[in-house]
């Protein structure tokens, strides 16, 4: 069984014609999964995903068709990000300090899923705490590449795009709190999506920085990242964060892969020094393929961009800091028998936190150093006030054009280990994602290309606040008007 074949649709179809039923299909992939040599699954759900399978199985007879009406996510298998609780099953967020962690409730977006119909997997390896832009950082160790196993499958969500490209399940759900969605979509050759910030509920998403951090769905197609955003999306009361209106319906649109008049704003700051040529070429062909679907190229300026780095890191490491202080072995955590034994406070905590893992220990030590007395205003307050201007930026040129495109990341999956000791260098592949968060923006990554060794090129396509519908349709009518 390949990837192409887990398109929703052609998985609906099975059901439908009686090639299939969801025991079968959630067999096969569990088979898949347990023989695979990505690293992506730390945890396989087989009891929970077969029981699930099996109820379906029983209502498809039944019902005799596949009932979207009442399920409209009906059979579909998927793996969740580890960041993301569901209950009975361990959850570890890729850490050692979470190892044995077992949560009581289930996250909002997953419950979501799983009344639809969802089959759950099991849950998906990570960068440790979302933090890292390789899928290097996890204490369980890296996940590779779907298609070149000695590649880097991007991060922090790297475990869902490595599952979904290697065709382990039909879809993933991510986590996106400077491009960790799409970039590894960019990296892996699938589409991956981050909402609005408050589109769907962080309800048991446990926390990195909380005004940046924002569930996503991540699939082969626009067309199934809509379904999945349709059933997940809307207000949740257990998150204060979540916005209070309805849930977005018929997100794709019609399909009809017109663009007409559609003004596609294309920033220099995107195609500066430092972008390679071969990424490059594959926007600005992807480009071209909106203006021959009917859409005008328009000139933006995002004039800070170039302090989104600086900015993102200072806001990022202080929401972290703040964060992961309840990692502390008595309300979360592990709690040695060796930190048990300690009465000096200073050294327990050192001990239990030494469970963290290094790019962990560094944002926390910068956070708190930024948070700390006599560095907050020079630190924490100046990076919020730029924030303000990066995010002015933005709704400024979208009084100019309907669309933002441009690249996902300056380059393509990198090879494992070839960046993990210099961290400043991986920080800055998330140069053209992390404006995004800063924004609280809907943005995604549909695959536009290959460079020349066979590794896919992402196209990001950004939209203005609570413009998810449009970006989602024109997504669609992109991949529907590419070449097969």
């Amino acid at each position: 069984m390949d990837a192409s074949s887990l398109q929703f649709n052609e998985i609906w179809s099975n059901y439908d014609q009686k090639k299939s039923k969801p025991s079968e299909l959630a067999r096969a992939l569990l088979s898949k999964i347990k023989a695979s040599q990505h690293g992506a699954f730390l945890t396989v759900c087989e009891d929970r995903a077969m029981e699930q399978a099996k109820r379906l199985d029983q209502i498809l007879e039944k019902e005799g068709k596949v009932p979207r009406e009442k399920f409209p996510l009906f059979g579909i298998p998927m793996g969740i990000k580890d960041a993301l609780t569901i209950e009975g099953v361990r959850t570890t967020c890729a850490s050692k300090i979470l190892e044995n962690y077992v949560p009581p409730y289930t996250a909002t977006s997953v419950k979501r899923l799983e009344d639809a119909g969802v089959i759950t997997l099991g849950k998906l390896n990570m960068d440790e705490f979302a933090m890292g832009g390789s899928n290097e950082n996890s204490a369980f160790g890296p996940v590779k590449h779907p298609t070149h196993l000695d590649r880097v499958p991007g991060g922090s969500s790297g475990g869902s795009a490595t599952a979904v490209g290697a065709g382990l399940c039909a879809a993933a759900l991510g986590s996106d709190t400077g491009g960790s969605i799409r970039l590894p979509a960019h990296f892996s050759g699938i589409t991956g999506m981050k909402p609005t910030y408050g589109t769907v509920s962080r309800f048991g998403l446990v926390a990195f920085a909380s005004s940046l951090d924002q569930v996503g769905p991540m699939a082969h197609s626009a067309e199934d990242c809509a379904r999945i955003l349709e059933v997940m999306a809307g207000h949740d009361p257990l998150d204060s964060t979540s916005l209070n209106q309805k849930a977005p319906k018929n997100l794709c649109g019609t399909g009809s892969g017109s663009l007409k008049g559609l003004r596609i704003g294309i920033p220099k700051q995107y195609f500066s020094k430092g972008i390679s040529s071969e990424v490059s070429q594959s926007v600005q062909a992807a480009i071209q393929k909106f203006e021959s679907l009917g859409a005008v190229q328009v000139p933006v300026d995002l004039p800070h961009t170039e302090y989104a780095v600086a900015v993102y890191y200072v806001v990022a490491v202080c929401e972290a800091s703040s964060n992961l202080a309840r990692f502390d072995g008595i309300r979360y955590g592990v709690r040695s028998d060796r930190a048990r034994e300690l009465s000096d406070l200073d050294a327990y905590y050192r001990e239990v936190r030494s469970l963290f893992g290094a790019e962990v220990k560094r944002r926390i030590i910068l956070g708190t150093f930024a948070l700390s007395s006599g560095y907050y205003d020079a630190y924490y307050k100046r990076a919020c006030q730029v924030r303000r201007l990066i995010r002015d930026d933005f709704t400024n040129a979208f009084q100019e054009c309907d669309l933002i495109l441009g690249p996902v990341s300056p380059g393509t999956a990198f090879k494992l280990g070839e960046k993990i000791s210099d961290p400043l260098t991986m920080y800055l592949n998330d140069i053209l994602t992390i404006p995004v968060n800063l924004a609280g923006l809907p943005a995604l990554s549909v695959p536009c290309g290959k460079d020349s060794q066979g590794l896919p090129i992402g196209l990001q396509m950004i939209a203005a606040p609570f413009q998810d519908e449009r970006l989602l349709a024109t997504a669609d009518a992109f991949q529907k008007g590419m070449p097969s």
